[in-house]
């Protein structure tokens, strides 16, 4: 066949990713197919890590005790009152930061000084401010969600395109429509991406608070197992936390897939 013949390949994928199905799920069953084998034989003492059998019987008990409900409806509940107040905030600050020069002045230098201090730390500060009841929980994840929330946000709008907004300047579009149409929706990737950056130290900030003057409460749950030395119910924790924070990925996804569809 002659060169001019040959068929080439199509290179305009633009490094798109490519969803490769049943490969995160082999490797998280390899891993606990590995974990299984260790403690079994020995290899990883029982003191260190407890098998994965044992934690998956807890789990089960704890379901059928109905417990699990109770301590999942619980920290749910603390988890997503805390995390929309702060992305919600988050973002109206953010997008305000990228759009105003005079709000961008005045409220970098305050979002600056916030976010490097370890929210963790503030958790008695708001225990005297709003009691150690659910008021001082919902201000701790706000606070910690809010402030990677303004970051990512105003950084999204600050990387959409500036050839876009000229484009729009010289067809003559409103301000404002020039905000909706371009600004927001060039934004909106980078706002999704810190999403999922907020509500993972949302969580972090949930089993802290809640190891803090909680009955019920995935925290309290890990915490009184800790106090026990019962390393299979810590784990089980562990392992609703975990499954927490790949529930919100997976709903983070869909969202980026419905709201992004633009995007090729």
């Amino acid at each position: 066949m002659s060169d001019a013949a040959r068929p080439v390949p199509f290179r305009g994928g633009g490094f798109r990713p490519v969803a490769k199905r049943g490969a995160g799920l082999a490797v998280f069953v390899a891993l606990l197919a590995l974990m299984e084998w260790g403690t079994r034989v020995g290899w990883i003492s029982n003191l260190t890590l407890p098998r994965p059998s044992d934690v998956a019987t807890t789990l089960i008990d704890l379901a059928r005790s109905g417990l699990l409900w109770t301590h999942l409806s619980l920290s749910l509940s603390r988890l997503l009152a805390g995390s929309v107040l702060g992305i919600t905030t988050g973002i109206g600050v953010g997008v305000a930061i990228g759009l105003f020069s005079y709000v961008r002045a005045g409220l970098i230098p305050l979002v600056a000084a916030l976010f490097p201090i370890p929210k963790i730390a503030l958790l008695p500060l708001f225990v005297i401010w709003f009691g150690i009841d659910e008021g001082s929980k919902y201000a701790l994840i706000a606070l910690g969600t809010f402030t990677p929330t303004v970051v990512s946000t105003y950084g999204a709008v600050d990387n959409v395109d500036r050839t876009l907004i000229r484009m729009g300047q010289s067809f003559g579009l409103s301000w404002a429509s020039i905000v909706r149409k371009i600004v927001l929706p060039g934004a909106l990737p980078g706002i999704l991406s810190g999403l999922r950056v907020s509500i993972a130290i949302g969580i972090i900030l949930l089993v802290a608070a809640e190891m803090l003057g909680a009955e019920y409460g995935i925290g309290a749950y890990i915490l009184q197992a800790g106090s026990l030395y019962d390393l299979e119910r810590l784990f089980a924790g562990v392992v609703i936390l975990s499954a927490l924070g790949v529930l919100s990925s997976w709903l983070i996804g869909l969202a980026e897939k419905r709201l992004l569809r633009w995007r090729v």
